[in-house]
């Protein structure tokens, strides 16, 4: 069953949150509307919220167009907002924005043309950009709907999701939110596949999300059975931090690159003399996934893929600009204005062998991954079977080295989170996210959660000299999606 719909308007905090949750989350929202009402004299009109994910499986290969395995958390980004009519007149409207940790993310005021556009300089590290981002990708549908004069003015804070409420658009097409949620991303300079955006918007409470980009963008609901013990996911912090805007020319970003020239390159020495392989929507326009689909296989042969890489790309050295560009027959400045300066890279060589292997091995696991999980979830299928737990750890796992040793987006406080998990019990350990520091994903046995927490709290945490936080390890459920909540449903809290 598709998750296909609109964002939804939640009454209450309890159809957002589990019952053990809302406790604290009550607290929270009370201090975001407190503030609000402090700084500027008023209510909010609304909160938007949207929450943060874990993928489960599928690491780096949204942007090659595979299908992924995220699931929505509890932890989220909630945004009060009040909104004002712009007069007439004005050539302008104007948008305030702050942030409750002051000391770290100003407050900001910025205008913005009406019937022009939201300026944003991807080259400065700014917190406000990813507003502006929202805020610039909003325009499209309102302006189709609308047009610009009808866009309101002096927004206290937003994101996309509440620029489109602001402007009275109550009923928003998941897909929609999250296609324009996707391109905003890209405005500030990093090359988002698209699954975080899928995974926030698409998510229901209590299920995982198998998100596919080919043919076209499709969420559908992936539930875990019953297992004695139950499946725990423990998410743990490295605390260590690579944010992708600014490293993104050496690693996020580089990453893109490596992986679309590895589909211009297999294509050419693949394929026949002249064959152009059609353009699709991923950052740059051409993915291994749509190189895939030229071959004489199955969508599903993903093995006889990883063959013809290690076939046809024999370098584990990589490849320079000069090397790629005479295979696909056209300059050096003709292959950096396709490849490298849309979102720019810094790089001698580029590993196109290790990072084809890691894309087609990857989504060879989401499959095999997915296919325990339907096989086990099946109606009639009876009792999951004992090796279930260990086959869909071992697998987390496999995606483990092969980020490390294929795709080089580990480091070093990663792997040494995961061996600590590993050793006290975890069924599979990995980095989450885009890798390089960030977060890492157990896979744990009911059982076996105090004894992980208790490890990696003495052999990491202590051991590094950090300062233990209630969000530094948590175990984490399924949580729900994307969803807004009106004032006059905020009277309680």
């Amino acid at each position: 069953m598709a998750m296909a719909g609109c964002v939804p308007n939640s009454k209450s905090l309890s159809e957002i949150y589990y019952p053990g949750e809302l406790g604290g989350q009550e607290k929270r929202w009370n201090s975001l509307i407190s503030s609000f009402k402090t700084r500027y004299g008023c209510r909010p009109d609304f909160v938007a919220r949207s929450p943060g994910r874990v993928n489960i499986i599928g690491e780096h290969i949204d942007y090659s167009l595979y299908p992924v395995l995220p699931m929505a958390i509890s932890a989220d980004t909630i945004i009060a907002v009040s909104s004002t009519h712009t007069d007439a007149a004005s050539s302008s409207f104007e948008v305030e924005i702050a942030n409750l940790e002051d000391d770290k993310f100003s407050a900001g005021t910025f205008s913005v043309p009406i019937g022009g556009d939201v300026d944003i300089d991807a080259k400065v590290h700014d917190w406000v950009n990813y507003f502006k981002a929202g805020l610039r990708g909003a325009f499209d549908p309102l302006q189709k709907r609308k047009g610009r004069a009808g866009v309101l003015a002096a927004f206290t804070t937003a994101s996309a999701l509440a620029v489109m409420l602001a402007n009275g658009e109550e009923t928003i097409d998941k897909t929609e939110l999250t296609e324009l949620a996707i391109v905003s991303e890209r405005a500030v300079g990093v090359n988002s596949g698209g699954m975080d955006q899928s995974a926030s918007v698409f998510s229901n409470r209590g299920s995982a999300v198998h998100v596919e980009f080919v043919p076209s963008l499709k969420a559908t609901p992936v539930s875990f059975p019953e297992t004695s013990p139950q499946l725990t996911f423990l998410i743990a912090q490295s605390y260590v931090t690579s944010e992708k805007q600014v490293t993104g020319p050496i690693h996020y970003n580089l990453r893109v690159a490596e992986c679309s020239l590895a589909a211009a390159y297999l294509n050419a020495v693949t394929n026949a003399p002249g064959t152009t392989l059609p353009a699709d929507n991923s950052p740059l326009g051409i993915s291994l996934s749509t190189f895939g689909a030229t071959q004489k296989t199955t969508p599903q042969d993903l093995d006889a893929l990883i063959r013809l890489v290690e076939e046809k790309l024999p370098k584990t050295e990589g490849y320079t600009r000069e090397e790629i560009a005479h295979v696909l027959g056209i300059t050096v400045a003709d292959l950096e204005a396709r490849f490298t300066t849309k979102f720019p890279v810094r790089a001698s060589h580029f590993m196109l062998r290790q990072r084809a292997l890691h894309v087609f091995s990857e989504a060879r696991r989401v499959q095999r991954f997915t296919e325990l999980l339907a096989a086990s979830s099946a109606e009639g299928a009876g009792p999951a079977p004992a090796t279930l737990s260990l086959d869909l750890g071992a697998l987390l796992n496999e995606t483990q080295d092969s980020c490390r040793d294929l795709y080089d987006c580990s480091c070093p406080e990663i792997d040494l989170i995961c061996a600590i998990a590993l050793e006290a019990g975890a069924y599979g350990s990995r980095l989450t996210g885009a890798g390089w520091g960030g977060c890492t994903v157990h896979l744990i046995p009911a059982d076996k959660v105090d004894a992980v927490q208790t490890a990696l709290k003495k052999q990491y945490y202590e051991a590094k000299g950090i300062t233990i936080g209630e969000d530094t390890m948590v175990v984490s459920k399924p949580g729900s999606g994307s969803s807004f909540v009106w004032a006059s449903d905020l009277e309680g809290i």
